[in-house]
């Protein structure tokens, strides 16, 4: 049945004329309040003023004006019912077939005044009585809506659900922001609140036989995987977004020039250089082997001479990610069919706070690691006093151990971590896969720990391999002894007193 009653109350006004013109147009009569209602008349739009509608006048400077029987009556009225139908001829109601509503700005200007209450209550009403009431809640939908009117006046069922779903999940969206400025006013404790919006379904999870969808915080504005454009290459798959995520929030630790090699949701090269192309050559050095089918994020524009190196050493990469591309590096990055290309922007500083993980039937809330560990934060256990090169080297590794899976250790020297040891049960073991892989590479290096060492036995392995200094967070029952091992090997001792798990 063609729509013959729309009431249009916005306070976004973009392209609402035009749209109140085209339903006019097509016989439409026009229900409207307060600045929308002079917008239109304005524009030469027959305008019925709800106030005359309802017989009731806007009051307490606009906070009421359509909350009345005869707005919400005529948009709630299930049209087939035969009851609803004879109350509203009773009680001169008319039917309101659609409603055109967006809310007061309040996610742009948080004020008590900028709390909106009619527009989200006809929302929720339009939206509910979808199966009569076209609900429209943005701008960008007008076009379409009118191209569907155009055969026969009205919108299709399938489109009413679609509006009605993107109307709740407006309404929500307000509802959190409001929720949340009266947290912040009240000083209260943080409370969960969750309300993402899917991006895509992806291919599959984790493994083929996995089904999985990617979602975001639509109040998310940081530099990250989830905001990042995708230039080219295949549709990115779950595993793809987890090992970027790893690779873009580590690479951005580090204002120098700074490359990060990622597989399986660990680093496996990260280096600092005079220039990226520098730094992402000394990061594929640490392990070429691990490098194969890695994801890549680098903290500057790539550019032709990273594009060549990695034509040289023949690497297969999975994905790359950069802030930008020079014009012609991206141009011959996108010859590689299969190479996932993202863009981040600016690296900007970060403004969500929360980490979120998942166990099983619950989830995890815990404030983000953005300390910045500093040489005011170092404190000298050791006889030996470490160098100025040793101590800069210690800071880079713990920069990097923040991001490896624990039990993990990071050796490094000159900015290039030279050996990374990964999610072993003991720090031991850690400390032999970190040696293993870097060899000749580790002597003269520095060691970083995530966390304390229970006993002597991994420093003194670390020593074995090359290592000069360690910096960890002290805080064993046993640092004593630790330190004292460390005297005895001739090496320097650092502790933070600040512990860096990864689960």
């Amino acid at each position: 049945m063609p729509i013959q009653r729309a009431l249009i109350s916005v306070s976004d006004k973009t392209g609402i004329v035009d749209f109140a013109r085209k339903l006019a147009e097509k016989g439409v009569e026009i229900l409207s309040t307060g600045g929308t209602a002079k917008s239109l008349k304005d524009a030469g739009i027959k305008v019925v003023d709800v106030s005359e509608y309802t017989g009731f006048p806007e009051m307490m400077d606009g906070r009421v004006k359509t909350l009345h029987p005869k707005v919400h009556g005529g948009i709630l009225a299930v049209r087939d019912n035969v009851e609803h139908r004879q109350q509203a001829e009773k009680s001169g109601i008319k039917m309101i077939d659609m409603v055109v509503i967006n809310f007061y700005p309040f996610l742009q200007n948080p004020s008590i005044e900028n709390i909106d209450i009619g527009g989200p209550s006809m929302v929720r009403s339009a939206a509910k009585n979808f199966q009569y009431v076209t609900i429209v809640t943005s701008p960008s939908d007008y076009q379409e809506i009118m191209q569907e009117m155009e055969k026969d006046g009205d919108t299709t069922l399938d489109t009413r659900k679609k509006l009605a779903r993107k109307a709740f999940s407006a309404t929500s969206t307000y509802d959190s922001a409001i929720e949340q400025f009266f947290r912040e006013m009240t000083a209260e404790p943080e409370l969960l609140k969750l309300h993402y919006e899917k991006v895509c379904s992806l291919r599959y999870g984790e493994n083929p036989h996995q089904k999985a969808a990617f979602f975001r915080n639509p109040e998310n504005t940081d530099a990250n995987v989830t905001n990042s454009k995708v230039l080219h290459g295949k549709q990115l798959s779950f595993n793809n977004l987890v090992d970027g995520d790893s690779a873009l929030e580590l690479v951005k630790e580090f204002k120098e020039p700074t490359a990060v090699f990622v597989k399986h949701n660990n680093p496996c090269g990260v280096a600092s250089g005079a220039t990226i192309e520098e730094a992402f050559k000394k990061a594929y050095d640490v392990d070429p082997l691990s490098a194969f089918g890695c994801i890549i994020a680098v903290n500057r524009e790539v550019n032709e001479k990273v594009v060549d190196y990695m034509k040289e050493k023949k690497m297969f990469v999975e994905m790359i990610i950069a802030p930008s591309y020079e014009a012609k590096a991206l141009k011959r990055l996108m010859t590689r069919e299969n190479l996932r290309i993202l863009e981040t922007g600016e690296l900007k500083l970060d403004l969500l706070k929360t980490d979120i993980k998942k166990v099983a039937g619950g989830l995890l809330i815990q404030t983000k690691d953005t300390y910045e560990l500093t040489h005011a934060d170092l404190k000298v256990v050791s006889k030996k006093q470490p160098t100025p090169e040793e101590l800069d080297s210690m800071l880079f590794a713990t920069k990097v151990v923040k991001h490896v899976m624990s039990n993990a250790v990071v050796m490094a020297k000159n900015n290039v971590a030279t050996g990374i040891g990964a999610g072993q049960m003991s720090r031991v073991d850690s400390v032999f896969i970190a040696g293993h892989k870097g060899g000749e590479n580790i002597k003269g290096s520095v060691m970083s720990s995530d966390a304390f060492f229970p006993f002597p036995d991994a420093v003194e392995m670390a020593v074995k391999y090359g290592v000069t200094g360690i910096i960890h967070p002290g805080g064993s029952v046993n640092d004593d002894k630790v330190i004292e091992a460390a005297d005895r090997l001739g090496i320097s001792m650092v502790i933070t007193g600040r512990r860096y798990f990864r689960h």
